[in-house]
């Protein structure tokens, strides 16, 4: 079976990574895989390294100065567009929105559905849920959202994850531990959150909560900073006071964010994110995309993982902190609550995240069923449903044709 699998990007995002695990994951059960992928900024291969039974197809996709999202968009489909030729596969999978506008018929992974207000974003959205004729879903909860906005029925395969390589990196061998040694020493103790700072992340929330769990005054209490009338402090929805202990060892502990490689401007609200950090009197450690083979030992060293997603379509960097063993903190979602169970700690708002974090500090009690629970999702098992579901797609189509033969 020839399969083609595209992307839009070269970089460290979610759908890149599930690409990528799903195409090497096919082609150890067989397959012939071909990954196309936009090449951003020079780039001449992947993040990581990629298992060289799988094919890569890699469109040169240059920066344009002063390109605005909606130029970007266009540009990227016309680019991938000329480049693709769907005729020699079988098996046609666009991973998003970019990659099914590009792609022409398609089958489309819907990894989570999105309200955009840039027209041109609006309407790849749009197409790239209506236009394919088969869809996958990661999670039933963005299913169900399908089905009820779209009356589409889609097929669920949630993602694996590489539990094995943050177990790893957890344990006792000396490599591992001076992975982890080497950034406890560089960050001290610290919170950790994988994503970058944008609106679904729930930036501003996690701002706003470290600030709790760290400002102490003289009582020794924590106590949440005044609503301030900034734009920040607005869109955080911050009007109560609370008040959390905190200790010596609270105030010193850092907020770490890493990732944040991303296709759309979140520019002002980055700034807003700085400024409130400003008025607030934290300064936490913005990393940005760490390298491939450094992230274990980073997710393994942090204390806690912090994820207060809004809009999330499954949780693969928190189902790796969980099998690395660290303590882990989402909002409450629907989608969360599904996948990891009694596995995490759920809070949603600065004053419950903040108040969480901090008793996931002194509480592992759950380390080993997070473990357990990230070890049953597996790339082997999501290899096997897509081919299941492509055989049945291809079948399904040749008695389609025959019939008018």
């Amino acid at each position: 079976m020839r399969i083609a699998l595209l992307s839009y990007s070269t970089k460290p995002r979610g759908g890149v990574v599930h690409t990528l695990y799903l195409a090497e994951a096919l082609a150890a059960a067989g397959a012939d895989v071909t990954v196309w992928s936009l090449a951003r900024g020079g780039d001449e291969g992947f993040f990581r390294p990629v298992d060289p039974r799988v094919r890569l197809s890699l469109v040169p996709f240059p920066d344009r100065p002063g390109e605005g999202v909606g130029e970007r968009i266009l540009r990227s489909i016309a680019v991938l567009r000329d480049a693709f030729d769907g005729s020699q596969y079988d098996v046609v999978h666009a991973q998003d929105c970019i990659s099914a506008n590009a792609a022409g018929r398609c089958i489309r992974t819907v990894h989570h559905l999105d309200h955009f207000t840039t027209p041109e974003l609006a309407a790849c959205h749009e197409r790239a849920i209506v236009d394919p004729y088969a869809h996958v879903c990661v999670s039933a909860a963005v299913a169900d959202e399908l089905l009820s906005g779209w009356g589409l029925k889609a097929t669920v395969i949630p993602n694996g994850v590489d539990a094995t390589r943050f177990t790893t990196a957890a344990s006792d061998a000396p490599s591992a531990k001076a992975r982890r040694d080497g950034w406890r020493s560089r960050l001290g103790r610290y919170v950790l959150t994988v994503g970058g700072i944008e609106p679904r992340k729930g930036s501003l929330d996690l701002l706003e909560a470290y600030a709790r769990m760290t400002a102490a005054g003289a009582s020794g209490r924590l106590t949440s900073a005044e609503p301030s009338s900034s734009s920040a402090a607005a869109a955080s929805g911050l009007a109560e006071r609370t008040t959390v202990a905190a200790g010596d060892d609270d105030r010193r502990l850092q907020l770490v964010i890493a990732g944040g490689e991303t296709l759309f401007d979140y520019r002002s609200y980055r700034a807003a994110w700085d400024e409130r950090a400003a008025q607030l009197g934290v300064a936490p450690v913005v990393l940005g995309p760490v390298d491939d083979v450094d992230l274990p030992a980073l997710v393994a060293g942090a204390e806690v993982f912090a994820f207060p997603s809004v809009k999330e379509g499954f949780g693969l960097a928190p189902l790796e902190a969980l099998a690395a063993g660290v303590p882990l903190v989402v909002s409450d979602l629907p989608v969360f609550r599904g996948i990891f169970g009694d596995a995490a700690t759920y809070a949603t708002g600065p004053a419950a995240l903040a108040q969480a974090l901090r008793d996931a500090l002194t509480d592992r009690s759950r380390a080993d069923l997070g473990r357990k629970v990230a070890a049953t999702y597996t790339w082997t098992a999501a290899a096997e449903a897509h081919l299941d579901l492509y055989e049945l797609l291809l079948r399904n189509t040749n008695q389609r044709n025959a019939q008018y033969m």
